[in-house]
């Protein structure tokens, strides 16, 4: 300590009273508090020490905590500084044993001890660092790295006998035991050792103390019985279960320690006799508990029960098993078993049935919802089960909602006669899946035939279903979609699109797309513009119409899609009957991910009759 005033320790032997420093902003105005940084030890306290007829000795305590030591602390910290007085008299006449140059008497005690024990003598650097210790003194059984053993180790410095040492705990605990002089002691290890000049691989637990200004190392080697102890209590602390004993003649009970922790009870308290282990369990589970302890006590019973209880980390969940011990009579006497703590499985388990039942809710909420929507889908967009007859021409509709998910699409389609003889052919699709989607393909199928059939043009129509969806529910929602006007007295298309791929062309076994009008995509804004496109058809024509599930491929581009559907439509043969069901097979997936709606319309030729 720096011999100046204004410091507690120096306060305390002056008063010859203890000092307790316990809040530390008030402390800095009345001292000068020790440590660097002081603020590390947020409370202290200083103990004077009488050895003899005056106090010239203090113990301090720091603590990394701020707050009062409580009655019971101050108490057993006075005890303490009590007990050190008694050594602290005896170490003024005692002479310490000068321990950097071990006496022959000193190796002589070496030789007789048993076991495997060496004295060293640290070795330091130009910085004042340990670099090595010096091997003062050994005993017989002691033997190093390359079998060298007893006084051979004498004067030779200890890395040099154990080259391994740097990169064990031994050399820190070495290091820590020199400086605070703690007495160390490991973590049991395997270590090769000679007997009789062979090799053998087996246990220890280095120790280390301090004496004088050096260190007294020695190996403890356990035997079988150490070795099953420590694996039990490894067993134990690792499967978080201990064991336990009733006596049910004499009373007597004995828990390991590992079930005091459990049941977070202090060992000073004692183990509880198994009449009163039901009283520790929650109400709700204490009746299950006492019946299976009574049938274990009167009938000799098995029991296998779960129980709750209640500690300061919480309510813990808890298994006991045990079984009875009867005598000659068959009448229970002893009672042994094991408690386990199976908080954390449970918890999982609770977790992993909370998780499933929201699956299971989740997928009943998204069925229902499929199963709305489908239905609602199916009496808004009913399918024909065989190809129309419109204005002259053949049309097979084919409509496959997706195999992934339980989404319903919005993809639809409209083809239907006009007044005026005209045909009117719709295929679109509404971003998105679900009972939004139908909705929004509903209002958008509708309104569409209902402007055609009171006189709108193609491009009006699209510029007021986009209107509408700009002020739909939905002002996010976008949708693409084809309108097509056939005339049959000049096989005139007149088609205008807004987003949506182009309508596929076959003439004469050559496939084509037609030049895309300008259009944009519905919802996407609201100044949308739209033109018009015409294409003259020809007896044996076919049209394609479709949505973009019939091409799209993640992660593929939409190019490649409809490379694929051009090349599929012009393969020799893909005429006759069933076309479309023939061109599905060529292009789809078993598993899609999205809708698909297609119209296949053909241009009868000359003497073919049309489908009705």
């Amino acid at each position: 300590m720096p011999p100046v005033s204004g410091i507690a320790p120096l306060d305390a032997l002056d008063a010859g009273e203890a000092r307790w420093l316990e809040d530390i902003r008030v402390d800095r105005q009345r001292y000068l508090l020790i440590g660097n940084p002081a603020d590390q030890w947020m409370s202290r306290a200083w103990l004077p020490v009488a050895t003899g007829q005056s106090v010239d000795v203090v113990v301090g305590i720091f603590r990394h905590h701020e707050g009062p030591f409580t009655a019971e602390v101050r108490r057993h910290l006075l005890a303490a500084a009590r007990l050190c007085a008694g050594v602290l008299r005896m170490s003024g006449i005692r002479q310490n044993p000068t321990v950097g140059a071990a006496t022959d008497a000193l190796r002589t005690v070496f030789d007789r001890l048993p076991g495997t024990a060496v004295l060293l003598t640290p070795l330091r650097g130009p910085s004042g660092d340990v670099e090595d210790f010096r091997v003062d003194a050994a005993t017989a059984d002691t033997a190093d790295a390359l079998g060298r053993s007893g006084r051979e180790l004498v004067g030779m410095r200890f890395l040099d006998c154990w080259p391994m040492t740097p990169e064990e705990p031994l050399w820190k605990g070495c290091l820590g035991t020199l400086v605070s002089g703690r007495p160390y002691e490991s973590e049991p290890f395997a270590q090769q050792h000679f007997v009789d000049g062979i090799s053998e691989l087996s246990t220890y637990s280095a120790r280390v103390a301090r004496l004088g200004d050096g260190l007294v190392v020695n190996w403890v080697r356990h035997d079988p019985s150490d070795r099953q102890e420590q694996r039990l209590a490894d067993v134990q602390r690792l499967g978080n279960l201990g064991w336990a004993n009733w006596n049910l003649l004499t009373g007597e009970v004995n828990w390991s320690s590992q079930v005091f922790a459990i049941f977070g009870r202090d060992p000073a308290e004692g183990a509880v006799p198994l009449g009163q282990l039901p009283d520790l369990a929650l109400p709700e589970d204490k009746p299950a508990v006492a019946r299976a302890v009574a049938e274990l006590m009167g009938q000799g019973r098995p029991c296998d029960v779960p129980f709750r209880l209640v500690t300061r980390e919480g309510i813990r969940h808890l298994r006991a098993v045990a079984e009875a011990v009867p005598d000659d009579r068959g009448t229970p006497v002893e009672v042994h078993g094991f408690v386990q703590d199976v908080t954390a499985q449970r918890s999982a388990e609770l977790a992993l049935i909370a998780s499933e039942r929201a699956v299971l809710t989740q997928h009943g909420v998204l069925q229902a919802e499929r199963t709305v929507a489908a239905r609602l889908q199916d009496a808004l967009l009913p399918l024909p089960r065989q190809p129309v007859r419109l204005a002259g021409l053949r049309v097979d509709i084919a409509y496959l909602p997706a195999q992934s998910g339980l989404n319903v699409g919005g993809d639809w389609f409209s083809a239907i006669e006009l007044p005026d003889g005209d045909a009117l052919f719709v295929v679109g699709d509404v971003a998105g899946h679900g009972i939004d989607a139908v909705a929004a393909m509903a209002l958008l199928r509708f309104t569409a035939k209902g402007m055609i059939i009171t006189g709108s043009s193609l491009t009006g129509a699209l510029v007021r279903l986009n209107a509408l969806l700009l002020h739909s529910r939905d002002p996010h929602g976008t949708a693409t979609m084809v309108l097509a006007r056939y005339t049959p007295r000049e096989r005139r298309l007149v088609w205008a699109q807004a987003g949506h791929p182009p309508p596929l062309l076959l003439r004469d076994g050559k496939a084509r797309y037609l030049d895309r009008p300008f259009g944009m995509l519905l919802g996407a804004g609201d100044s949308a513009r739209y033109e018009e496109a015409e294409c003259r058809l020809a007896p044996g024509d076919r049209l394609v119409l479709y949505t973009d599930g019939l091409v799209e491929r993640p992660p593929e581009s939409i190019d490649c899609g409809l490379e694929r559907l051009a090349r599929a439509a012009a393969v020799p043969g893909a005429g006759g009957s069933a076309p479309l069901d023939r061109l599905l097979g060529a292009l789809l997936e078993p598993e899609r991910r999205d809708d698909v709606c297609v119209l296949d319309i053909r241009v009868p030729v000359e003497g073919e009759e049309p489908a009705q």
